[in-house]
Order: C-alpha cells, then sequence, then structure tokens
C-alpha cells in the first residue's frame, strides 16, 4: 500500500481512533464503578470527542443526530473488527461462580480471540443496572431508530427462542463498517446470508430493442425513480398511496426484462439487485423467510431495485392446504408479499408467464409489462446492433433474411452469435461466415426443439 492510499484514509482513522479511546474511558470506568461498588450511571462517563468534520464517521453521527448513548453503543459495535484487544477486559472471570460476568453480556468467536459485544455489553455500559435506563436502551435497537432503519447497527439472534432480548450479538453493516474507515459505501454481494446479486451493464438503452409500448412502460417506471418522492408530495399521494412501486415483467426468456430492469438502474442511479427465486427457495421450513428476509432488511433505507427473477417460483399459484407444511409455506408467501407491498422502493418481479402468478399477488402491481418476442424488424436490429464492427462479418451473410426466417429472442441472438464467434476463431476464420451462424443457430434452435428447416 502506498503513502498516498494511507493519506486517503487518515481523516477517518483519526475519527475512529478518537471515539475508540472514548470508548475504552467508558469501559475502564464502569468496570470500576461495577468492582468498587460506586453508584453506576452513564452520567460520569466523559464527553464524547469533537471528530474532524470531514470524517465519514462525523459525518454519520450528524447525519443521524446521535446522542452520546448511541455513539457508545455504535463505537462498542465497530471495536472488535477496527481495535479487537479494547474489549478484552471484559473477559474477567466471576471467582465466586467461575465463569464471565453475566451482567457483562458477550460471545467467544469460533475463530476470533477476542470479546463480542452483545446487547447486554452495550447495557452494561449505557443503563448499568438501571432498569429504567435498559428499557430506554431497547429504543436503540427498535425497527425506527436511525441506526437500524439505516441499517448501521442490529442485534443478530436476538430473542432467539427463550433466550433474553438483549443477548443477541451487536453487529455494525458491512456497508456502514467500509464507509467508516474509507469513506467509500461497501456494496453487498451474493453469499448464503445475502441471496441477491448486484447486476451491471455496458449496454445502453440503444442497445435495448423492445416496442414503443414496452418501451413507454419502461419510461413510466422511470419516471417513478427519478420523482416518486416529489410527486408524492406536491400531488398529496402519500396519504392514499404507499411510497414503493412494484412492477411484473414477464414474457418468454430472452426478451429483455432483466436488462430493463438493469438499465433502468445504471439510467437513475439506483443499484439494481437480482434474487433467482428458483435458488433461494427452501425446502427447510422458514429458511425461505429469513434468506429474502435479510435482502428486504438491507434494501430498506437505501434506493434499490430489487429484481426478482423466476418468481413463479416461489409467489406462483398455490394449491390447497393439505398439512402443516402447506400451511407454513403460505404463511410465508404472505410474509413476503406483505414485505414486497411494504416495501419503499422499486420492486420487479419477472415471470416467463403472466398465468403463473397468484391472482392475489398480481392485484398488487403498479404495472404489468409484457415482453414479446421480437418482430422481423426488431429481429433486424438486434442482429445489425450485435454483429461485430465491419471487416469481421463475410460477404455471404444475410442479416435480413436471418432476421426474416428465423424466430428468435434477442438472448438466444446473443447466444448464437457468441458460439459462431467461437466456431470461426476454432477454425482459424477472421471473420463469422454464413456456415457458422448456420450452426449456431441449429443449436440454438435445438435447445427448444426445433430444427433449421
Amino acid at each position: 500500500m502506498s503513502n498516498g492510499d494511507e493519506d486517503r484514509y487518515r481523516v477517518h482513522a483519526s475519527a475512529l481512533e478518537q471515539e475508540l479511546r472514548w470508548l475504552e474511558r467508558i469501559v475502564d470506568l464502569r468496570l470500576e464503578q461495577h468492582f468498587q461498588q460506586q453508584p453506576e450511571g452513564f452520567e460520569a462517563a466523559p464527553a464524547p470527542p469533537v471528530l474532524p468534520p470531514e470524517s465519514a464517521l462525523a459525518v454519520l453521527i450528524a447525519d443521524l443526530g446521535l446522542q452520546a448513548r448511541e455513539r457508545a453503543v455504535l463505537a462498542l459495535a465497530i471495536a472488535p473488527h477496527v481495535r479487537p484487544g479494547l474489549l478484552d477486559l471484559l473477559f474477567v472471570r466471576n471467582q465466586n461462580l467461575d465463569r464471565g460476568f453475566t451482567e457483562f453480556g458477550g460471545w467467544k468467536a469460533q475463530r476470533h480471540g477476542g470479546f463480542l459485544p452483545t446487547g447486554e455489553t452495550a447495557a452494561f455500559l449505557v443503563a448499568g443496572d438501571r432498569l429504567a435506563s435498559r428499557i430506554a436502551l431497547l429504543g436503540i435497537f427498535d425497527a425506527h431508530h436511525p441506526l437500524v432503519s439505516r441499517d448501521v447497527l442490529r442485534l443478530d439472534g436476538e430473542g432467539t427462542g427463550n433466550e433474553p432480548q438483549l443477548s443477541g450479538a451487536l453487529t455494525v453493516s458491512a456497508e456502514s463498517l467500509q464507509r467508516l474507515q474509507t469513506g467509500v459505501a461497501d456494496k453487498p454481494d451474493y453469499n448464503i446470508q445475502f441471496p441477491a446479486k448486484r447486476v451491471t451493464t455496458g449496454l445502453t438503452w440503444s442497445d435495448l430493442v423492445l416496442s414503443p409500448d414496452v418501451m413507454d412502460e419502461i419510461d413510466m417506471i422511470r419516471t417513478w425513480l427519478n420523482d416518486g418522492p416529489r410527486l408524492m408530495r406536491d400531488w398529496g399521494l402519500a396519504r392514499v398511496v404507499k411510497p414503493g412501486y412494484r412492477s411484473l415483467f414477464y414474457g418468454p426468456p430472452g426478451t429483455g426484462k432483466t436488462l430493463s430492469a438493469t438499465l433502468l438502474g445504471q439510467s437513475t442511479g439506483v443499484d439494481v439487485y437480482r434474487i433467482d427465486l428458483s435458488m433461494v427457495v427452501s425446502k427447510f421450513i422458514g429458511e425461505t423467510e429469513k434468506n429474502l428476509a435479510r435482502v428486504f432488511d438491507q434494501a430498506q433505507s437505501r434506493r434499490w431495485i430489487l429484481f426478482f427473477d423466476e418468481a413463479d417460483a416461489l409467489f406462483g399459484k398455490r394449491g390447497a392446504v393439505q398439512n402443516s407444511n402447506d400451511r407454513h409455506a403460505n404463511q410465508e408467501i404472505a410474509y413476503l408479499l406483505q414485505r414486497v407491498e411494504d416495501f419503499p422502493g422499486v420492486v420487479i418481479l419477472a415471470s416467463n408467464l403472466r398465468g403463473n402468478l397468484d391472482e392475489a399477488f398480481s392485484r398488487r402491481f403498479q404495472s404489468m409489462v409484457y415482453f414479446p418476442m421480437p418482430d422481423a424488424e426488431q429481429r433486424l436490429r438486434l442482429w445489425q446492433s450485435l454483429l461485430p464492427q465491419v471487416g469481421r462479418v463475410a460477404p455471404d451473410v444475410d442479416v435480413e433474411a436471418l432476421a426474416e426466417r428465423y424466430v428468435l429472442s434477442g438472448g438466444a441472438i446473443v447466444n448464437a452469435l457468441r458460439f459462431a464467434v467461437l466456431q470461426a476463431a476454432r477454425t482459424g476464420a477472421n471473420r463469422i461466415g454464413a456456415a457458422h451462424l448456420r450452426a449456431a443457430l441449429a443449436k440454438e434452435l435445438g435447445k427448444e426443439g426445433r430444427t433449421l428447416g
């Protein structure tokens, strides 16, 4: 790492250093109060430091209006990631019981050697044994508190089974931690805990070949992305209309549903996260709901477009309830339908067939956009835009005839072109010829049980 990198992060590191030194003094004070049986209270804690105003931590504190107690809880969640030894004093053992002190809370990680704080640890530091202060602390973990609603802090696993509410691990989101350390927000990506993948494209609207009617529907969604909050306010819609927007994209595979959603995000500066529901649906009761809830929880405070592909895998027509598993699955779907309806951003569901979706869910859409197979004129535009630059196509290739004769989606044309290029390269040719394209088309049509004819 160069000195330039260190200089870029210096202001953020300085702010974190000051905040964690302040937290260390709070820990020392609270332990002293605890073991010397002094009156316990956060009021005796030193005042929080004045941080460099340009640091990411100072910006976050000002943006969320955090007070001293809230800052201490946030610093506690950050400490294991930035200064892991800071909390080691909390490992002290109760000699009478030969174990840790219950009131200190904390978890022991499987690989990390340090002390991992819980909600109980936060309560010990900022509330002590004052019941009213402990109850007030719960407000920090309420869904409406900015630290939670903006997905900065969370209690993971709180209230599991019959365990106390504050026994959950106190964690800071990866995105917030990245931003506080570097000034740049990290973007979550697909993993077992987060079943959504951010999608991007190097294409533009000019590469998307759709009918005017479909483009008009797409432009309506783009208008909502750009002006939705203003329209809600200026036209008084906020009283009767929920802030989100839900759309169904349906039609054959490869007709532009995913690309349209991706370009909507790209053109409005919004991240698009794709959730393939056929890969998420779990055979284990409750797991599907839990996995997708993580996506909604993280997306709640961001201007994401959530794009649910293969939507009929979860939101399809439901059969008769025959056992407890069916009943739970229906409850699971009902919960997720409510999350979709309450989501303040844009949700797009993609399905090959509109008729596959439950009618109760269809009523929740603001728009339903049909993506048909391209006609001959549109197929010609696709071939012309996708074929390589001049000099890479042999004279015997008749693009007009290809477009007229073979009914293919845009995605199928891309696949055929890729195969033709590979065929040409494998034979040492420097141009795509009619024979290469014919072999590619035969392969692509064969996927659907069709022949060249």
